[in-house]
């Protein structure tokens, strides 16, 4: 790639800009993932990403990924098919799988509109902008868009939908009229070409996203399209898994034929544990819970306990309100039982690290105090129910130096970033010129023997959950894994700055118990009941064996 940084990308001194990791990179770091504890590895989009793109007065880098031009082919920043197989077949060999990072919500900015050149284009509603009409004054143009008798779009009628210019007048320029592959996205007829989404209403579903190209989801061709691209992934690399970005802002029936069309791609291939989860990032667990039942979605993101989290740990809240979210699992599609795949998170490449909001809410907090929030959060998220997914650099005590998500995608290598070298992060001082994979970092051991705990004990990875203690401030929170041979775990966490002593409901033929993790009585007070001393901003983790 030559030229300067607007035509690469590449400025590792810019933190919107690419900055030199590759998919070499990390192949070559997967003891230090696997001594971490993780059982798999979700990498944002591999595939071919525009390089840069100018919005407003603001030009960045595709580095995150969500900028697709090629969805069939690894973008060369990243390294070539081979280096992809290569990384797949190496986490195999360790036992680590690979989820594959899905978008079809949009493509890169190739699209323009001739009715705003230069600046942004007001979202036209369908109702004002109907897909027979071009403008909202009344009269009748541009007759049979889809027909006079076919007001309403449905399968059979989108083959005679021939023009895209029902709201905006949409054009490619001649160097980009090839630009994406498979070459049927380069058709501004799979669009919906309505203009900038204001991320309320039906914009979110058919608007654009800060300039990104929103695809015409409801559109049958654009259904087998990706289908074959993202079924084409699973049979060429044997990856395990999809995380789909902006899932929410795609049509419920596109994923309805979508999630079955790739479970039944990836048996095909011989994966028959092929999980799919969806980014949806609302914050209730109803919200959360109707992309399950009505897209059909296996799970999604629990941005619900994220957000509970923040509240009752960075921002010293009540425990209900993690208590709260977990009352809210018999609204998933399947129950409780298919809360057991939600993928739950501290933060992640889209909100700030759990650290900066610890920070921010407590500016006065020691350093110590800040650790161990940190450390509570991860450890609610490694016992309890759902798939706990560790975002990069928070076992290194990252801990963002702004605002906005790019500020919490730090370099784990030496970073020619002003913010990124300056950031103070948790833990022992660091140092700005060296990197950080430091498998002694406190964050790092803590986690990974906490993985570590979760991977022995099947309660903790597939048990039933039952709530045991809460309340309505800083202080005990407290519930039970129970194993499907009947085997309890028991988990109590202390939020407050306080030692808490009390007794905690238990099963009664939980009598005899040991201690995972902390200090934990070797037998119940009395029948059902337990008695725990948990020291301030920490955990007990505790096991009870069936009485005679």
């Amino acid at each position: 790639m030559t030229g300067d940084r607007s035509k690469t990308g590449f400025d590792p001194s810019d933190k919107a800009f690419y900055h030199g990791g590759d998919i070499k990179g990390v192949t070559a770091k997967l003891d230090y993932i696997q001594g971490l504890g993780a059982t798999a590895i979700w990498l944002t989009p591999v595939f071919r990403n525009k390089a840069v793109q100018t919005y407003g007065q603001n030009q960045s880098a595709g580095y995150h990924g969500y900028w697709g031009l090629d969805f069939t082919d690894v973008d060369p920043h990243l390294g070539t098919k081979a280096d992809y197989r290569a990384f797949v077949d190496a986490a195999h060999t360790r036992g680590i799988k690979v989820y594959f990072d899905v978008v079809v919500n949009h493509t890169a900015d190739v699209i323009k509109y001739r009715e705003c050149e230069g600046s942004k284009c007001t979202y036209r509603s369908r109702a004002d902008f109907p897909y027979v009409r071009s403008v909202a004054a009344g009269e009748e143009i541009n007759r049979g868009f889809l027909g006079e008798e076919a007001p309403n779009l449905n399968a059979q009628n989108f083959a005679k939908l021939t023009r895209p210019d029902y709201a905006y007048t949409p054009y490619v320029s001649t160097a980009d009229k090839h630009a994406k592959k498979p070459e049927w996205l380069n058709d501004p007829i799979y669009y919906h070409n309505r203009g900038e989404s204001t991320f309320k209403g039906e914009s979110s579903q058919f608007g654009d996203f800060m300039g990104l190209d929103d695809v015409f989801t409801e559109n049958p061709r654009v259904v087998e399209g990706f289908i074959e691209v993202y079924g084409k992934w699973i049979d060429d690399f044997g990856i395990d898994g999809f995380r789909i970005d902006t899932a929410r802002h795609v049509n419920p029936e596109f994923w309805q034929v979508f999630v079955p069309a790739i479970v039944a791609r990836a048996k095909a291939k011989g994966i028959v544990n092929f999980h799919i989860f969806g980014e949806v990032m609302e914050f209730s667990p109803g919200v959360l819970a109707q992309h399950t039942r009505v897209d059909g979605l296996p799970a999604v993101n629990d941005f619900a306990l994220e957000a509970a989290l923040v509240d009752a740990i960075a921002k010293d809240g009540p425990t209900d309100r993690i208590a709260e979210v977990f009352r809210g699992d018999s609204l998933y599609e399947g129950g409780e039982t298919a809360a057991l795949r939600l993928a739950t998170l501290t933060g992640n490449h889209d909100v700030l690290r759990f650290a900066h909001y610890v920070r921010r809410e407590r500016p006065d907090a020691p350093r110590e105090e800040v650790m161990r929030r940190v450390r509570l959060a991860h450890a609610v998220i490694l016992f309890a129910r759902g798939v706990p997914v560790l975002y990069y650099g928070d076992e290194q005590g990252f801990a963002g130096n702004g605002d906005i998500d790019q500020d919490s995608r730090e370099d784990m290598f030496v970073s020619k970033v002003p913010s990124y070298r300056n950031g103070e992060r948790l833990g022992p001082p660091s140092r700005a010129d060296i990197d950080h994979f430091d498998t002694a970092h406190p964050l790092y051991r803590d986690i990974s023997e906490m993985a570590r705990i979760r991977l022995h004990e099947e309660a903790l990875r597939r048990g039933r959950q039952i709530a045991r203690a809460s309340g309505e401030k800083p202080g005990l929170l407290a519930f039970s894994r129970i194993s499907p041979s009947g085997g309890e775990v028991l988990a109590v966490f202390n939020t407050s700055l306080t030692p808490i002593s009390a007794r905690i409901s238990v099963g009664p033929t939980s009598d005899q118990w040991k201690a995972l993790f902390g200090s934990c009585a070797p037998r119940s007070a009395a029948t059902g009941s337990y008695a725990v001393n948990v020291p301030a901003l920490d955990f007990l983790i505790c096991k009870a064996a069936k009485s005679d």
